[in-house]
C-alpha cells in the first residue's frame, strides 16, 4: 500500500511551528491535533527558530540599503543640476526682451512660471508687450520739444 505525500501550505506550517515554539502543548499533543509526524513538526520548529531573527533584520537592512542607494543616485543627479542652475543665474545678465525670448511656452515639463523663475524674469513681464506711442502723442511731444527748444526759460 503506497502512502500519499501531504503538501502543507506555508500558513499551516507556520501555525504548527509557532504552537511547537510556544511550548504550551507537548509534541505528541501537536501530532494528534494537527495530524503531522513529530519529526516534521521538529523540522518546522527548528527552521522557524533559525529564520526568525533574519526575518526582521534583512527587511530593515534591505530598506536602509535601498534608501541609501536611492539617496546617492538622487544626489548624483542634483549636484550637476545645481551647478548648471547657479552658472546660468550668474551668467544670465540679459535684457528683458532676450529673457522673454528664452521662455518656451510649449515646453512639456517646465511650466512658464518655473521658466520665468529660473530666468529671474517676472511673469507679468513675460506677458507684457509694448504697443508704442500713438502718432498723435508723438506729434504733441515733438511740438513740446520744439517749444522748449525755442524758449527754455
Amino acid at each position: 500500500m503506497a502512502t500519499q505525500r501531504h503538501h502543507y501550505g506555508a500558513e499551516f506550517k507556520t501555525r504548527v511551528a509557532l504552537e511547537a515554539l510556544k511550548g504550551h502543548k507537548t509534541i505528541n499533543e501537536l501530532v494528534s491535533q494537527f495530524g503531522v509526524h513529530l519529526t516534521q513538526i521538529n523540522k518546522w520548529k527548528k527552521h522557524l527558530q533559525t529564520e526568525l531573527p533574519q526575518l526582521f533584520s534583512n527587511r530593515r537592512e534591505k530598506r536602509e540599503q535601498d534608501y541609501e542607494a536611492l539617496q546617492a543616485q538622487l544626489y548624483q543627479q542634483i549636484g550637476p543640476l545645481k551647478v548648471e542652475v547657479d552658472w546660468l543665474k550668474k551668467n544670465l545678465d540679459l535684457e528683458i526682451d532676450a529673457k522673454r525670448d528664452w521662455v518656451e511656452p510649449d515646453h512639456p515639463r517646465i511650466s512658464i512660471t518655473r521658466q520665468c523663475d529660473l530666468l529671474e524674469l517676472p511673469r507679468s513681464t513675460y506677458y507684457y508687450h509694448s504697443h508704442g506711442e500713438s502718432p498723435e502723442t508723438l506729434q504733441l511731444m515733438r511740438l513740446l520739444d520744439e517749444q522748449y527748444t525755442e524758449t527754455p526759460y
